[in-house]
């Protein structure tokens, strides 16, 4: 599909990345890592033909078909979501409007025995078979079912595009991608404005897609369930192996190693030929042979140790002074937008060292929680901070907080104090920006460096309750393994506000569900929480069932069960039992495996098959759960 040959991009005379060779065949899924400023989204832009590289080439199946997910858009004003999404229908839409017309103009005409009538009617016919060949009877449901995949609800359909904020148009963009059916898929960090639902439905669609995906993305779970091949820029390098993220990492570190061990091998072998060199010199008899060496060490070809680019930022966030135990208190806390009403008489008690996530799909009032609690917004109801509560806040939309023109050491020094001013410049350099670095004006910062600069700032003032609102946003997978390490030493309270689940993992121990306007507490992890969820969402569909079947149910009222009905509601209960304690065994299993990857994540996953016995147990949960399922039924039924 793809053929890229010592492809080159330089800016400035400096290379981003030289020389990358790579191919891309379909089915292929590929995950694009690599650090922040690497050259990952410079790399699909490439592959897009929106900019041309430095030097290389590139070779393209016939009639080949690209879509590009790019982090700046720019929708038509005016459009529904419906209409903006039916754009990607462009030779339906033409269609249509052409058989519209053909139609609109044969209902005028009485001249049926004519030339022109003819040519018209066989227009008609060819017009509706190219139509049917391109799923114009499909098109509308499609989009609807994929527009809900990605959080719209059918009452949003109607409603134009410039009501909605930036990230959700984003998902209208990524919804006219998929319903393309483009052969090469561009998705340049598709799950920064998904909620965790969102990212599991585009998970289990970008597992079916039939074409080919290079994916940038900074979320390890979902390159593990999506890609089946990695690709990392590195220093202007590429390695490239057919392994998702988790198994590339396994792969590569056992490469360098080999590579290591080679390397000193052969600097042993180098030496001793050196010392031969060096003593058969001093001999005339043996000149001859010396020379012979000394060509045969200059043909050796030096083995190379794979570079790493490990810069890394340094963090690490301090309590100030002991809160009381109740940091935060709020009864009947309300808050809406004109007529929408995003929360209503929430109760909220939360206690000192508390670690909490906030999660639930985009829009059912994450965000707004977290700028009631640092006093951004007004709202309604009763909200208390508790004795010396000190609160450090990361807000989502960094954009706003960075004044565009001041450079990225003004902006430190405006919010340093007397007491930290002089250290400003060695925590820059902890959050890697040093030298001429310091200088760049915050508009030209990458979402990376925002992000990192963001962390630093918040460092200068004292907190014990820290509020995070989606810190992992466009930060590189190493910068978020540090960030996470030092949120995991942190002794204050936290409160998290995110979709990440990897990042959520042992980060939290108690989960804020926010659903229709109210918040539900999940006392456990982010996988507790989502296990739970799918139990729910699988109880509100039973209830759906049951609803639909209560006029067979009324009758059955006041009905002693015949014997037979007796003995097969006691079968159906068995067998229920049964999924329960199968259901159960494995919910254990799988936590155990969670706990070794926790504790020695490298040895575990070095164990062979792991990953594939770990896919089945949970594949294995899912046929239950189906199974436990259709018994409820059938025992409601019953009953």
């Amino acid at each position: 599909m793809l053929n890229v040959h010592n492809l080159s991009v330089s800016f400035a005379g400096t290379d981003l990345f030289s020389e990358i060779t790579f191919k891309l065949n379909k089915g292929d899924r590929v995950g694009l890592i690599g650090k922040n400023g690497a050259g990952k989204s410079t790399l699909l832009r490439v592959i897009s033909q929106d900019i041309e590289s430095s030097s290389g080439t590139m070779a393209f199946d016939k009639d080949i078909r690209i879509g590009f997910l790019r982090q700046d858009i720019d929708f038509e004003e005016g459009r529904t979501i419906l209409d903006e999404a039916y754009q990607a229908f462009e030779e339906i839409k033409q269609i249509e409007a052409k058989l519209d017309q053909i139609n609109k103009e044969l209902a005028e005409r009485t001249d049926y025995e004519s030339d022109y009538y003819h040519d018209l009617m066989v227009g008609v016919n060819e017009y509706t078979h190219r139509y049917e060949l391109l799923g114009g009877y499909n098109y509308k449901g499609n989009t609807e079912k994929i527009l809900q995949g990605l959080g719209f609800q059918r009452e949003d359909f109607d409603k134009l595009t410039d009501t909605f904020s930036g990230g959700w148009r984003m998902r209208i963009e990524l919804a006219k991608l998929l319903l393309q059916n483009n052969d090469i898929l561009l998705l340049d960090e598709p799950t920064n404005h998904l909620d965790i639902e969102s990212i599991i439905w585009l998970e289990n669609f970008l597992k079916n897609y039939t074409g080919a995906i290079v994916l940038v993305s900074h979320d390890k779970m979902f390159l593990d369930n999506v890609t089946n091949r990695t690709i990392e820029i590195s220093l202007g390098k590429i390695y490239d192996y057919k392994k998702p993220y988790s198994q590339f990492l396994l792969l590569r570190g056992e490469i360098k190693e080999k590579q290591l061990q080679a390397q000193k091998n052969q600097e042993k072998e180098i030496k001793a030929t050196q010392l031969l060199i060096d003593k058969f010199r001093a001999k005339a008899n043996k000149a001859t042979m010396a020379q012979s060496l000394i060509k045969k060490l200059d043909k050796v070809e030096r083995i190379e140790v794979d570079s790493d680019d490990n810069a890394v930022m340094n963090v690490r966030f301090q309590t100030s002074k002991e809160p009381g135990k109740i940091v935060v208190e709020a009864e009947d806390l309300s808050k809406s937008y004109g007529n929408k009403h995003v929360l209503e008489n929430v109760d909220l008690l939360i206690e000192r060292n508390s670690k909490i996530a906030f999660v639930g799909q985009n829009g059912q009032g994450k965000s707004t929680l977290a700028k009631i609690l640092v006093g951004e917004i007004a709202h309604g109801g009763h909200l208390k901070l508790g004795h010396n509560v000190e609160i450090g806040y990361f807000a989502q939309n960094q954009s706003e907080y960075l004044e565009p023109e001041k450079t990225v050491l003004e902006i430190m020094q405006d919010a340093a104090t007397d007491t930290n001013r002089a250290r400003v410049r060695d925590m820059l350099g902890s959050f890697l920006f040093s030298g001429e670095a310091v200088d760049k004006k915050a508009k030209m910062l990458s979402g990376g460096e925002r992000n990192r600069l963001a962390l630093c700032k918040l460092l200068l003032s004292p907190f014990n309750v820290l509020i995070m609102d989606e810190p992992t946003n466009h930060l590189d997978i190493a910068s978020k393994n540090v960030l996470k390490q030092a949120l995991q030493k942190f002794d204050g309270t936290l409160i998290v506000v995110s979709h990440d689940r990897d990042f959520l993992q042992d980060l939290t121990t108690t989960v804020y569900g926010f659903k229709d306007k109210v918040i539900k507490e999940y006392l456990g992890d982010i996988d507790f929480f989502l296990e739970q969820h799918q139990i729910e969402n699988l109880r509100e569909a039973e209830k759906r069932t049951v609803v639909e079947k209560k006029p067979d149910i009324a009758k059955k009222e006041n009905v002693q069960l015949s014997r037979e009905a007796e003995k097969e509601l006691k079968k159906l209960k068995n067998k229920l039992s049964k999924i329960e304690v199968e259901i159960d065994v494995l919910e254990k299993e799988i936590l155990e495996l969670d706990e070794a990857l926790a504790k020695d994540y490298e040895a575990t996953v070095a164990e062979p098959e792991f990953f594939e016995n770990y896919k089945a147990k949970k594949h294995q949960i899912e046929i239950l759960m189906e199974a436990w399922t259709e018994l409820e039924e059938k025992i409601e039924v019953c009953s």
